[in-house]
């Protein structure tokens, strides 16, 4: 992995390297091993400027050949890539057939050639987790791509001058032209999902690449294409019977693990004891040694938090070469201020802080890792999969009972703080019944929906957002694909916002904070199409979730883990909030400072931590979506 900026300018100034050097820099984390900038021109006459900057992570050719910004024979193409391509000795072996020739054994290269072969048609033509800037001199064009779930962030601000990208938001903080200027539609972007949704970032005029896309600018005008969306076509495997189907799943994992081992450094995997992860390792013995994979977990001394146990019995299964550690509450708590310091956009899935250790505990043996994000999104392995059927016999329930008798019930369940408690679930189940089903399952998962929002602002902000639809963004995004029935919208819902906003961003940042690249077989292109092909009775079936993969997975796991109740990567985060964090929280969450950023409205902020700490409710979402919000804000935006 990697870290990539560049600027190109259209009034014949040239890119003064000073800046490119320090925006590369500012991401140093993500590329220790290397780093280079390049400063070019465009055509003559055309007063375009390019500088193109990279930090490097190497994994695939270690050498020199492997240095960027990388460019072709005759120094006309030049590339800043972040990312693996997982098949591109095929397309180099293709390219070679063409008449291409190579000077090194990397992937980056595949793209410069493939570029100048198939032009932005090589944005379809690779497969893996990808984020890249190649700049045309000839043609004074750039070329901004990412992969198709957004493993890989890549974000950019045009300008009357030209254009700036990054794969990180500091590095735009190096800039002596910008003014970071937060954008308040996007604060209640980000306190109704817990993160600010693509395209838009928390600074007004910089934007975010989507997820499979790529953008074509010439210096003055710009374009942003899609060349690859999740889709659910569902008539690809009707020829197909169930065994057939668990046995295509096995094969089409499996490649996908076999692919992800191509490394010229260590490699291991993160072990949860989850089904995904587990399966990762299962599959990983049919091609390597078991001895030789290096598996790693992390446990924590509240045991209804703890999955330590499970990720040990597997690693027993199948003799892998396990680490594990089990973290203090204080070793979890000093690593808060880490945390805050490489989130350079608010954040707020405390899973962050589990994701970033069990990184920095892998790290110290491995460069590269298999983990086993996205099985849940693909196979609704999700709690709120179910709440949406339980959503269907709720809704026949007459008004006044719901409202007179259930709600009221459930609103007075004494509050637990155990990882998932059932008053929590609960009352969250309540709190999106009253919008659509996309937009229900968003209200679930986020921190203030539509009604709590209003509330929370200001009156100044909430003139602000008077013609705001916080909630357009799923409209948009939904009305943009088509589905079969609930369970592919509900799907797609998760893949687009929760996988490719939320999950990838926790892993990237985490992962890259400590200079360690994660890999995702579950997202491989060949395998995710294959399963979203599948008629949702097949992953949600009756009221089990994930039923197909775990009957393709009986005869490679034991049963007690395929069948083991779910657990989240969770934390503490109740009791936290009430305990050992308090003093941070109200330190943080000050009257005076509030009243001064004049954004939110302090007597409801109050309220929020007066019902936490006496333990009447769980506002753990709310009040660690703020804290999350003012510590970015002190580092980020002061």
């Amino acid at each position: 992995m990697c870290g990539i900026a560049g600027i190109v300018t259209n009034n014949n100034m040239m890119v003064d390297e000073n800046v490119l050097r320090v925006m590369t820099d500012s991401m140093i984390h993500r590329g220790p091993d290397d780093g280079g900038f390049q400063c070019l021109r465009g055509p003559a006459n055309s007063g375009l400027h390019a500088g193109l900057g990279h930090r490097r992570l190497s994994i695939i050719d270690l050498s020199a050949q492997g240095h960027q910004p990388m460019a072709n024979e005759d120094n006309s193409v030049w590339i800043s890539f972040n990312g693996e391509i997982y098949n591109y000795k095929d397309l180099r072996d293709d390219l070679i057939r063409r008449g291409h020739t190579f000077r090194s054994g990397t992937d980056t290269e595949v793209i410069i050639h493939g570029y100048e072969e198939f032009g932005n048609e090589i944005c379809s033509k690779i497969k893996g987790m990808f984020a890249f800037a190649l700049w045309d001199c000839c043609r004074g064009k750039l070329l901004l791509a990412r992969d198709r779930f957004g493993k890989k962030p890549l974000y950019y601000w045009l300008s009357p001058n030209g254009i700036v990208f990054a794969s990180e938001l500091k590095a735009f903080l190096q800039l002596p032209t910008f003014k970071p200027e937060i954008d308040i539609r996007c604060l209640s972007l980000y306190c109704a999902f817990e993160y600010v949704p693509t395209p838009f970032s928390i600074y007004k005029n910089i934007l975010k690449l989507p997820a499979g896309a790529y953008l074509t600018c010439d210096g003055k005008t710009s374009s942003v294409k899609k060349y690859w969306s999740i889709s659910f076509p569902g008539d690809k495997n009707i020829k197909f019977s169930e065994k057939e189907i668990e046995e295509k799943i096995i094969s089409l994992l499996g490649d996908a693990i076999e692919k992800r081992l191509m490394s010229d450094v260590a490699l291991g995997t993160f072990l949860s004891g989850g089904i995904d992860s587990s399966a990762v390792v299962a599959l990983m013995c049919d091609f390597v040694d078991p001895r030789s994979i290096k598996t790693f977990s992390i446990g924590f001394e509240d045991r209804s938090f703890d999955e330590s146990s499970y990720a040990r019995h597997v690693a027993k299964c199948f003799k892998t070469d396990h680490r594990e550690k089990i973290f203090t509450v204080n070793e979890m708590l000093a690593i808060l201020p880490k945390v805050w310091n490489f989130l350079d956009e608010p954040y707020a899935d405390a899973s962050i802080l589990p994701t970033y250790m069990l990184s920095q505990f892998t790290r110290e043996t491995v460069t590269v890792a298999l983990g086993g994000d996205g099985g849940d999104e693909l196979f609704c392995g999700y709690d709120p999969f179910l709440a949406h059927k339980l959503a269907y016999f709720y809704e026949k329930i007459p008004e006044f009972l719901k409202h007179g008798v259930v709600e009221p019930l459930i609103e007075r369940m004494p509050v637990s703080t155990n990882n998932m408690s059932l008053d929590f679930r609960l009352k969250q189940f309540i709190k999106g019944m009253n919008y659509p089903v996309s937009i229900r399952n968003q209200a679930w998962l986020g921190a203030f929906p539509l009604g709590q929002q209003n509330m929370l602002f200001s009156d100044m902000v909430k003139e602000e957002l008077s013609s705001f639809n916080v909630y357009g963004i799923i409209d948009e995004a939904r009305a943009n694909g088509s589905y079969r029935d609930w369970i592919d919208e509900i799907t797609f819902m998760y893949e687009h916002f929760y996988l490719g906003e939320d999950i990838l961003t926790k892993i990237d940042r985490a992962s890259m904070a400590v200079s360690l690249e994660v890999r995702t077989p579950f997202l491989d292109t060949d395998f995710s199409e294959f399963v979203n092909n599948l008629p949702g009775s097949l992953k949600l079936h009756g009221l089990t979730r994930k039923y197909i993969l775990k009957k393709a997975l009986e005869h490679k796991l034991p049963k007690e883990i395929i069948y083991r109740k779910k657990k989240g990567f969770g934390i503490p985060l109740t009791r936290w909030l009430r305990e050992e964090l308090r003093s941070v929280l109200e330190n943080t969450l000050v009257e005076d400072t509030i009243k001064k950023d004049g954004l939110f409205n302090f007597n409801y902020i109050r309220q929020l931590m007066q019902e936490h700490f006496s333990g009447m409710k769980d506002n753990r979402k709310q009040l660690w979506t703020l804290l999350m919000f003012h510590k970015w804000k002190e580092r980020f935006c002061s």
